[in-house]
Parts: C-alpha cells; sequence; structure tokens
C-alpha cells in the first residue's frame, strides 16, 4: 500500500481539497486497494472540524465527496506511515520538517513542485479562491498520482 498525506496549516481548505481531488482520481484510476489518501495540519485549530464551507462547496460543484473527514493534527509517527508527505506551501514543509523530526527527507516536498508552477498553493481561508486553489490541486494531484504510478510501477 502506497501512502500519500497532504498537510497545511489548519487543514480545513488546502489538504483536506487534495486529499479528497487524490482520492476521486485514485478511484477514478482504479487504484483505491494500493493507494491510501489522508490529510493533516501543522497547527492544533481546527482538530475534528469537517473541511471549510468553501472547500466542500467547491468540491460538490465537481461531485467530489468530503463525506467523513476531519481535521487532525500532523504527528510524529506520520513519518514512518506515510511514503508521501505533501505541504501546500514552504511554511509547511519547514513545520512538516520540524515536527517530524527528519529535515532532510526526500518523502516530504512542496505539492506545485511537481508542476510548472513551482510555487506554494495560496489559502483560500485568507484569499476566498477557492476556485483558484482547487485549479491548482487538480493540476497537483494529476503530477502525483503520475508520480507515484512511475515510482511504484503501476
Amino acid at each position: 500500500m502506497i501512502r500519500v498525506l497532504f498537510v497545511c496549516l489548519g487543514n480545513i481548505c488546502r489538504s483536506p481539497m487534495a486529499e479528497a481531488v487524490m482520492r476521486d482520481l485514485v478511484e477514478k484510476e482504479h487504484l483505491s486497494h494500493r493507494i491510501e489518501v489522508d490529510s493533516a495540519a501543522t497547527s492544533s485549530w481546527h482538530i475534528g472540524e469537517p473541511p471549510h464551507r468553501g472547500t466542500q462547496d467547491k468540491l460538490k460543484e465537481y461531485d467530489i465527496s468530503t463525506k467523513g473527514m476531519q481535521g487532525r493534527q500532523l504527528q510524529k509517527a506520520d513519518f514512518n506511515h506515510f511514503d508521501y508527505i505533501i505541504g501546500m506551501d514552504e511554511s509547511n514543509i519547514r513545520n512538516i520538517r520540524t515536527m517530524v523530526g527528519n529535515p532532510d527527507s526526500p518523502k516530504i516536498f512542496r505539492f506545485l513542485d511537481l508542476t510548472d508552477h513551482q510555487k506554494d498553493v495560496p489559502d483560500p481561508y485568507y484569499t476566498g479562491n477557492f476556485q483558484e486553489t482547487y485549479d491548482l490541486v487538480l493540476e497537483g494531484c494529476h503530477a502525483l498520482l503520475e508520480k507515484i504510478k512511475i515510482e511504484n510501477q503501476m
């Protein structure tokens, strides 16, 4: 089983959006039995909360479910459990590396470094632009899925 963890600051906007989109892509490619997807926060602000209403509304437009999703905080044990730990921005990457105690691991990387954008995913909690975030997340998830399929010969 290949395990993927998306991480952002609060685990209510960007990382749950990426989790839901990636799960949807994995299901459509009939790889759910091979790829597990989750998300987490570097902060403890929204533990147990569902995704932000804006995230839910945007995903609903594309018929992507957030059912059962709730915020959780990144744990040190996540480093050993997950094969790919993806931060949505550079600040998340710094926090992830500190929290899991492994600053140089190649399994930790910034989401959009897999695309031509090579920038941070803007936080719609602050920008209000859930469409921009969705578009970038969709592109990043496609790139990540291709990376996983190549690296794991799927």
